[in-house]
């Protein structure tokens, strides 16, 4: 009999909330997901101007709990009663989790955005100084540019978000290292690390655009922070906000068009560093030891254009110092792999040119012959203004367009070099000139043989 009663309580008091919330008139709606430890998720519109005990009595009874045995966890922090939802820093689409409480309730407390410190800040300077934390992200879609991010915490072990954060974070290393800072986790299933504690793990979202789910993350540019010093840019000397830091022990400070001027000077004469750890990267400008930028997404801040340079150019600097060599055809520059002794190289993934890997000229026999030489440039460090590399000076000239034509539209006799230009029929070619009359393969760039004849004689 007290079970009946117990039932037909329970479905009085889900209809009175009902009633009650039905009545109540939403000016500007919400739309987040309320998840369960145990997997359900429930999608409701709420008006930030609720607090988050409104947002209980409004689900518990959807989810089958009371308003008192539930707690709301968001961003690390189980929510307090008082707190209004606007205060959250949530966006469309965000995840709440509602758990049932295991014991009894001992009240939640403001939301990480309400209680972490910019973490530039020392703990001297905290004291007297507790301006709240902004950060910086580069969001890959749908904004791809840099964005205000957002910082976000789950369990490292099963990645689920109901988890509560022992301390918050009181620097970077907090944030971006693994395993420094306990929580409480609170999905079911969840068995924590091999050594015991469950350890939180932060991450961060893009803060202009609609959550696109759990799995929606930004990448954290760390190094471009708020001016909270007022220090003046290594460059122009103004003060901006927000500046780039470098990772030198003085961290010295440039304003963000003065890093993507460095940054674009520097890829166009190549000077970047090809870094065995960090990959393709810059140090700071002033020439400090153990400076280099190790995420290069703050190279995101190019254009894209320069940004595919940067790519491009890395990815060369990769190959050859891999030992690879670049296909030297016009128009081409595909990065090659090859074993140390080959000197014969076929650009297989690229254009198909065979050619020489000591003179980078199309493939022959004997000894190699220099195409020419600089000697007519002179000298380039007289009185001239500017720095001119000789390759790109012998690319530069008025009549080069002919003989990069000839490079694209023949290929060299292995014997005697001299330029032949295929016009349809087979693959089997006969040198013209006199005294030479090399009988060879256009393809394969050597003598033609039988394997030649049964491997692709007509293509």
């Amino acid at each position: 009999m007290s079970f009946i009663i117990s039932v037909l309580k329970r479905f009085f008091q889900s209809m009175l909330h009902l009633l009650s919330f039905s009545h109540r008139t939403i000016s500007n709606t919400l739309n987040v997901y309320i998840k369960t430890n145990t997997g359900k998720s429930l999608s409701v519109d709420l008006d930030p101007k609720w607090d988050i005990k409104n947002v209980k009595e409004m689900v518990a009874h959807q989810l089958g709990l009371e308003p008192e045995e539930m707690k709301i966890i968001f961003a690390g922090k189980e929510l307090d009663d008082s707190t209004v939802i606007e205060e959250c820093d949530l966006g469309e689409q965000s995840v709440l989790h509602a758990v049932k409480t295991r014991s009894s309730p001992t009240g939640g407390s403001k939301p990480l955005c309400e209680t972490l410190v910019d973490l530039q800040l020392t703990e001297r300077q905290r004291d007297g100084d507790a301006r709240r934390a902004h950060f910086y992200v580069y969001c890959s879609s749908p904004c791809k540019s840099m964005c205000v991010g957002k910082l976000r915490v789950r369990c490292s072990s099963c990645k689920g978000g109901a988890i509560t954060v022992d301390r918050d974070p009181q620097c970077w290393d907090d944030v971006l290292e693994p395993h420094r800072i306990t929580g409480d986790c609170q999905n079911q299933g969840c068995e924590g690390s091999d050594d015991g504690p469950r350890f939180s793990e932060f991450f961060f979202k893009c803060s202009e655009h609609t959550s696109q789910g759990e799995d929606d993350e930004a990448v954290p540019l760390y190094l471009i922070k708020p001016n909270i010093h007022n220090i003046p840019c290594l460059a122009c000397t103004d003060v901006k906000d927000p500046v780039f830091v470098f990772q030198c022990k003085e961290g010295h400070v440039t304003c963000l068009e003065c890093f993507r001027a460095y940054c674009v000077s520097r890829l166009r004469d190549r000077q970047f560093w090809s870094h065995p750890d960090h990959g393709y990267t810059l140090s700071c400008p002033a020439g400090c030891l153990n400076s280099f930028i190790t995420e290069i997404h703050h190279f995101r801040l190019l254009s894209e254009e320069q940004y595919d340079q940067y790519q491009r150019f890395g990815a060369e600097e990769y190959v050859l110092q891999s030992g690879g060599v670049l296909c030297p055809q016009p128009g081409c520059g595909m990065g090659i792999l090859v074993e140390r002794h080959c000197t014969k190289v076929t650009c297989m993934a690229g254009c198909g040119f065979v050619f020489c890997r000591k003179c980078l000229q199309g493939y022959h026999l004997g000894e190699c012959i220099p195409e020419g030489d600089n000697s007519s440039l002179g000298d380039t460090t007289g009185d001239c203004l500017y720095n001119v590399d000789p390759g790109r000076a012998a690319q530069a000239r008025w009549d080069d367009a002919s003989k990069v034509t000839i490079r694209v539209m023949t290929k060299p006799c292995p014997k005697c070099r001299t330029p032949t230009e295929r016009d349809g029929g087979c693959m089997h070619m006969v040198c013209t000139r006199p005294q030479c009359g090399l009988e060879w393969c256009w393809v394969c760039q050597t003598h033609w043989s039988r394997e030649c004849m049964g491997n692709h004689w007509f293509g």
